[in-house]
């Protein structure tokens, strides 16, 4: 996933505004990432992968080793279709407004 592709599809919070929210207000806690123009607080598909970036953050700030691979997300179309069949299988409703799911 690009820095500028979607992460939260519901609100379009894309991973660069994700990534400088966790490098500038540091939260204490993953759930407050959802302070980033209500990242993770639609549907639900993105909170896993936000807590895994704020595992990171939080990780890279204490100092600890981090993994060569860190927080990597799929490709923004694999990303989206996966959302789609979350919200398929009943895994949460996306808000209106927020991108719609993928074809298919």
């Amino acid at each position: 996933m690009e820095l500028d592709d979607e992460l939260c599809l519901c609100f379009h919070v894309t991973r660069r505004k994700a990534l400088n929210f966790l490098r500038v207000t540091r939260p204490r806690r993953a759930s407050q990432m959802s302070e980033c123009f209500g990242a993770g607080t639609g549907c639900g598909w993105c909170r896993p992968f936000l807590e895994r970036m704020f595992q990171e953050a939080e990780a890279e700030q204490s100092g600890a080793a981090v993994g060569s691979e860190g927080a990597e997300l799929p490709a923004a179309d694999v990303y989206a279709r996966g959302r789609t069949g979350y919200v398929r299988r009943g895994g949460g409703t996306p808000p209106p407004g927020a991108t719609p799911i993928a074809e298919g």
